[in-house]
Parts: structure tokens; sequence; C-alpha cells
């Protein structure tokens, strides 16, 4: 695949990027041979390569998975005007 010189100007119109004669005809090298790198990449055999979403191995920081209350509920209600037993009090709105 390549591009010409109208297709970078189109994507560069696209793009909102003003570029002259001189730049869209540099571009459209500059951009050629990056889908030459890109065509290479895809000759290569990666058929027992397993997918990484990272190059350096990493372990998961795993937690046990418990429903607990935090233990902080004085913390929760610290700020609230009016606390009682660690529950919100409001006033009665409905009569």
């Amino acid at each position: 695949m390549s591009v010409d010189i109208d297709t970078v100007k189109r994507v560069a119109h696209l793009a909102r990027i003003k570029v002259s004669e001189g730049e869209a005809a540099q571009m459209t090298g500059e951009l050629n041979n990056i889908l030459a790198f890109v065509e290479q990449l895809g000759e290569v055999d990666v058929s027992g390569v397993e997918p990484m979403t990272s190059v350096v191995h990493q372990d998961m920081k795993k937690r046990e998975d418990v429903v607990s209350d935090g233990g902080y509920a004085e913390k929760v209600v610290g700020n609230a005007p009016a606390s009682e037993d660690n529950f919100f009090m409001v006033p009665k709105v409905v009569e």
C-alpha cells in the first residue's frame, strides 16, 4: 500500500493540519516508509507467541475477596452533622 500527495493533502485537511506543497511531498515519502514497515510486520510468523500486555512480566497483586464493613465507620460519619451508632441521622422530610 502506498499513498500519493493527494491522499496526504486529504488526510491533512481532515486532521485540520496546514501543509504546504513541499511538506506534503516529504510526508508522502515518510508515510510510504511507515506503511512499508507495517507491511513487513505482517510477514512475521507469530503463531507460537502468546499475546502480551507488557514487555515486562508482572504478577497481578491480588487480595482476598471478602465482604467487610471496611473497619472505619467512625471516619465515614465523622464529618456528618448528626450521627448515632455509626449511622447518618437526617431530618424527617415526610410526615
